[in-house]
């Protein structure tokens, strides 16, 4: 893996809830690690999701973190204590999403993401992309930024709330994930839920 570089001319801050970019990183440096998903898929998706956002790309850096949160862990790794559940990275790129830049609407791909989970620890996949959600309807305007309600109509879909999200993070999540996230999102005052 190339090596990180703080004097390249990048477009966006870096987010401190991140390792530091990587000049020259690309996907290839997390496709390289194939089907494992240990501590240094972990990092590396971390690592190359601040490339993308320092590339002025959020959409895509947001992916990444998607990515991380399907990682193998157990909580007890040394990754985890260095860059916890990157729920303050979302959060720190969504408060700092820059005008003409595209975001896409993360609301709803946590929605279908949520809904939709696929593969390996599906269920703590699937709950954390509603933690997602629900940390996205705080921090975005509603207005730009809904749910898909044909979705919830079609599939007479049940959005959880941020109390239940919260019991399944502490019961499937990392050792202090759902504590982690609650404190991300200022505990229960998740405006739309």
């Amino acid at each position: 893996m190339p090596t990180a570089d703080p004097e390249h001319a990048w477009e966006q801050d870096a987010c401190p809830h991140l390792p530091a970019a990587v000049v020259g990183m690309s996907f290839r440096d997390v496709r390289v690690l194939g089907e494992c998903r240990d501590e240094r898929f972990y990092e590396a998706t971390l690592s190359y999701g601040q490339c993308l956002w320092r590339r002025g790309l959020p959409a895509q850096a947001i992916l990444q973190l998607d990515r991380a949160w399907g990682a193998d862990l157990t909580g007890d790794e040394a990754i985890l204590r260095q860059w916890p559940s990157p729920y303050r990275a979302l959060a720190w790129m969504l408060e700092r999403r820059a005008e003409g830049r595209f975001l896409g609407n993360p609301v709803r791909h946590f929605q279908h993401l949520a809904s939709r989970v696929r593969g390996e620890r599906r269920e703590v996949r699937a709950w954390r992309a509603w933690a997602c959600l629900h940390l996205s309807e705080q921090i975005l305007p509603a207005d730009g930024f809904p749910r898909d309600e044909r979705q919830i109509e079609r599939e007479e879909l049940i959005i959880p709330g941020p109390d239940e999200v919260k019991d399944r993070l502490q019961e499937l999540g990392w050792p202090g994930e759902a504590r982690l996230w609650g404190e991300t999102g200022s505990g229960t005052s998740f405006p739309r839920a």
